[in-house]
């Protein structure tokens, strides 16, 4: 079975109360159903984790090593100033999507370096929800092509 790791970074609990004008109406927990949902589609076991704690983020992504064929990762403000998220991902060698619902790039100039992104090997920004629902499909054909090898 193919396995992916979901990981949600700070204040992604407060979503459809938090500035909805930039990150929308949307729930995490409509984001997670919707995630399971198309992860049944794809034959997917699915691991979801929010936290708001960078070092249990850090542990998280380590514990993931020796189970999780892809990460999928929305650092959120983690993204910029991270340095030790960066290096857990760099450090297990599994394959790491970066995940915004914005489009960091068209942000306050601090939200649009990512510390993430150099250590990904993708990054799906600005499509709200369905950045998540885009890094899933990702995260399959990263699996499926390394089956194939």
């Amino acid at each position: 079975m193919r396995k992916v790791l979901v990981l949600h970074g700070p204040n992604l609990n407060l979503l459809g109360e938090r500035e909805p004008n930039v990150y929308g109406k949307v729930t995490l927990e409509e984001i997670n159903k919707e995630l399971q949902e198309l992860a049944k589609e794809f034959q997917v076991e699915l691991r979801i984790v929010q936290s708001n704690h960078e070092g249990e983020i850090v542990e998280t992504i380590q514990n993931s090593r020796h189970w999780a064929d892809v990460i999928i990762i929305n650092p959120a403000a983690y993204t910029h100033t991270s340095v030790a998220i960066r290096d857990a991902i760099s450090a297990v060698n599994v394959p790491c999507i970066e995940v915004h619902l914005s489009n960091i790039h068209a942000r306050e100039g601090f939200r649009q370096a990512s510390h993430v992104s150099p250590v990904a090997v993708g990054v799906i920004a600005g499509f709200g929800k369905n950045s998540y629902l885009l890094a899933l499909k990702a995260a399959t054909s990263i699996i499926l092509a390394e089956k194939k090898k």
